[in-house]
Formats: C-alpha cells, sequence, structure tokens
C-alpha cells in the first residue's frame, strides 16, 4: 500500500489493459456496444455495427436504398460516435 493509500480498481484495471495493449481494443468494442443508441432507433432497426479494425468501423445493411441514404449521413454519424466515446475512434463506415 502507498502512502496516497490503495489504488482504485478502476485505476488498476486501466493500467493494466494499457500494459496489455488492450485499452484501444476494448475502446474499439464500446462504439460497436454504443452503435444502436448515438444513431437512433430507426437506423438501428435496419443495421448492424459488426466489427471496428484500424478505425473503420463495418456495418451491414438490411436495405440497399437505406445503405445509399447511410452514406451520405457517414461524417456526422462518424461525428456523434466520436463525441459519445470522448475521442476519435472511428475514422470511415463501411456500410455492406
Amino acid at each position: 500500500m502507498s502512502a496516497k493509500g490503495p489504488t482504485p480498481i478502476a485505476t488498476a484495471i486501466a493500467t493494466a489493459l494499457r500494459a496489455l495493449g488492450l485499452g484501444t481494443k476494448l475502446r474499439q468494442y464500446e462504439v460497436l456496444e454504443l452503435w444502436a443508441s448515438v444513431v437512433g432507433e430507426q437506423i438501428a432497426a435496419v443495421t448492424t455495427a459488426e466489427r471496428i479494425e484500424d478505425g473503420k468501423l463495418f456495418v451491414s445493411v438490411r436495405r440497399a436504398p437505406w445503405r445509399n441514404e447511410l452514406v451520405f449521413l457517414k461524417q456526422t454519424l462518424i461525428a456523434k460516435l466520436n463525441a459519445a466515446m470522448g475521442e476519435a475512434i472511428v475514422n470511415d463506415i463501411i456500410f455492406r
């Protein structure tokens, strides 16, 4: 125990994750979990955030007309996701 007292568990976990190189992966996973709440009910009903690699979020879209519409909203969605995360995690969204 240090002179300052025990280390809070959240701090210890965050430190361990960074040391293991898993911090970024966890933050990326959070994006997948936040997708539906960030994009809203209507878009969430026709999409599924599948995975994220190197800042690219891959999203499955059930209908082609929606995919076309979402391409136009891409920059807005990226900005909303990154704002919700508090940092730039998503650089691009690939709609499939």
